[in-house]
């Protein structure tokens, strides 16, 4: 553990030994105490009314205000703020002051003092409810905080009604944050003064015979009054630390190998039509997008900010945009989520906590048992069926949260958002592998959404390209890669050499000094080249302009850098083009060389 700043441990050590100071004074003057002179009858009776006023108090806190705390947590707008300073305000007045407000209200002249409250026991359990409820709303509203709102909308794309998302994702994940405020606000209650004593003095709470037994017999009649206290609350809070201890998980097991799946060689899946016409404006930012595809798998590439969650979100039903859904002629833009048969997989998974493997996979409303059990032998779950997420690497993670979202009943859309970016590169390769080999396996149309080039080349049959909440390119994944229309769209797909020319005849590309590039390839390919004459730019990856003696164009290296991850980057002069590119350790020094590039991996578009 990393040491703490002395300072603060100092800081620290005051503080308590401040709040330490009276119970070690109290307990000095033990031989003082009048034990004989106690009514410990009466003692008993206030005992007992303040246990089943607070005990009553904080189960009617706990049923409205935890609802209040999700309301205040989940809520938008300048009301919530209102709101929530409302509900703290009983924080900020002298208890004697919130009585004074309870008489108003409860009084004998007050609007409700005719309900008889003032001097009875429900009138200790009202002025209770009034100091102690912020505590346990103010808990509350933090615990659902604390919660990923992903967890809730995953649970609405397996079928569940909001309802049954606050009973089964959002208020078991939040209870111990919960628990602890319920604990909080029942040990405030027990000790309420100055409200009950202005509403309800009869009978007595142990505050109030507390503060009846000093008048009439002073200090030495206190320590026989608050043994009982000190033990009730003492109790309580160890009954509440041992509820709300953290609960210790075995460690991940180590990740057995995919099984391998029954391929499905030789069987056509169906088409399916996806059309998309949807916008939603935001504060400085416009979402527009257009999309239609027929394609079994579609990945959509952008940077940080451009709307492919965003994109995917609003095919499941959880973003609120306008326009038109259509899957295979069906209108999907009234259904709400849970009606919209997808299998959404959200970054991070959204694997709720308090879910083993087996009741993740089968929490979808319509899960179909049989379905589930097979996914998981496919997925190589089996063994790890009674863990925890926390229990599990981020492939079983990952293979949990696709075993859930499949085991549906129907299923029409796979809807992956990121599903490998936090695992590292060895994994994510193995991960995606599998993945793909499911999905072909599916006639569901798959929507990946993705920052990996490589990745939206190696899953894809049709690839979209977003910018700023718009399409900027669409088509078949060869073509886009091929043809990305745009210097913005190249560079989304990992170009970096980037450079000027113009189209010759014979599919070259005229690069300047002498050099052509060759574009399309012998069997036929990039026939759909600029015509020739026309002024384009041309791009490639790094790694794609091979330096070797046998390469068919001059170039120059300008400048080597140091070898990292056991590649090389070098400055190249390729005609007109000033390109870094990344080559074999070894290459040669500076000066003169070849190069050749695939014309496969050339991607040229029309210059501006």
């Amino acid at each position: 553990m990393r040491p703490m700043p002395g300072a603060v441990k100092g800081l620290a050590c005051l503080l308590c030994l401040w709040l330490l100071a009276p119970f070690v004074a109290g307990m000095v003057r033990l031989g003082d105490a009048d034990w004989a002179g106690v009514d410990r009858a009466g003692l008993a009776r206030a005992a007992g009314v303040s246990m089943a006023s607070a005990g009553v108090a904080t189960l009617l806190i706990g049923l409205f205000g935890i609802p209040l705390g999700y309301v205040l947590a989940r809520g938008r707008g300048w009301w919530t703020v209102w709101l929530g300073g409302v509900v703290q305000l009983p924080l900020a007045l002298p208890p004697l002051a919130g009585g004074v407000l309870l008489l108003f209200l409860l009084g004998y002249g007050g609007p409700l003092g005719g309900l008889g409250l003032s001097e009875h026991f429900a009138g200790i359990v009202a002025a209770e409810m009034f100091v102690a409820a912020p505590f346990l709303i103010i808990a509350a509203r933090s615990a659902f905080v604390a919660v990923d709102p992903v967890m809730e909308d995953v649970a609405a794309t397996l079928g569940h009604r909001p309802g049954a998302i606050f009973r089964r994702v959002s208020l078991p994940l939040a209870w111990r944050p919960i628990l602890a405020g319920l604990v909080m606000a029942w040990l405030r209650a027990f000790g309420e003064f100055g409200a009950t004593v202005m509403l309800a003095y009869h009978p007595y709470s142990l505050p109030v015979f507390t503060y009846v037994a000093f008048g009439e017999a002073g200090l030495p009649a206190m320590l026989p009054v608050l043994a009982p206290t000190l033990l009730l609350a003492g109790l309580v809070m160890a009954a509440g630390h041992w509820l709300t201890r953290p609960v210790a998980r075995g460690a991940a097991p180590r990740m057995a190998p995919l099984p391998l799946l029954a391929g499905r060689e030789g069987v056509e899946a169906p088409p399916r039509h996806l059309a998309l016409a949807i916008r939603r404006d935001l504060p400085g930012f416009t979402f527009d997008v257009t999309l239609e595809s027929r394609a079994r798998r579609i990945a959509i590439l952008g940077p940080s900010g451009s709307g492919k969650s965003m994109t995917l979100r609003a095919i499941a039903g959880l973003e609120d945009v306008a326009g038109l859904m259509r899957l295979d002629g069906s209108d999907l833009s009234p259904l709400p989520p849970e009606q919209r048969a997808v299998a959404y997989v959200p970054q991070g998974y959204a694997l709720p906590a308090h879910l083993t493997v087996a009741r993740q996979v089968t929490f979808a409303t319509d899960c179909v048992p049989e379905r589930a059990a097979a996914w998981m032998g496919a997925l190589g779950l089996e063994g790890v069926s009674g863990r925890y997420p926390a229990e599990l690497s981020p492939g079983q993670r990952q293979r949990v949260a696709l075993a859930r979202a499949l085991s549906r009943r129907r299923v029409d859309l796979v809807l992956l958002d990121e599903p490998f970016s936090a695992l590292d590169a060895p994994l994510r390769a193995r991960l995606r592998r599998e993945v793909l080999a499911v999905l072909r396996g599916m006639e569901a149309l798959t929507v990946l959404v993705t920052h990996d080039p490589a990745e939206a080349l190696a899953m894809a049959e049709e690839l979209v390209l977003l910018d700023a909440g718009r399409v900027i390119r669409a088509g078949p994944t060869a073509d886009v890669f091929a043809r990305p229309g745009s210097e913005l769209a190249a560079r989304l797909l990992g170009a970096e050499a980037i450079g000027d020319g113009t189209m010759l005849p014979d599919g070259r590309i005229d690069v300047g000094q002498g050099v052509a590039l060759l574009a399309r390839h012998p069997d036929g390919e990039g026939t759909d080249l600029p015509p020739p004459g026309t002024r384009v730019r041309w791009a490639a990856r790094p790694y794609q302009i091979r330096v070797a003696d046998d390469g068919a164009c001059p170039a120059r290296i300008l400048w080597r850098g140091k070898v990292r991850d056991g590649q090389r980057p070098m400055g190249l002069r390729l005609g007109d083009a000033e390109l870094e590119i990344v080559a074999d350790p070894s290459c040669a020094a500076d000066g003169a060389c070849r190069v050749s590039i695939d014309p496969r991996c050339l991607q040229v578009w029309p210059a501006a």
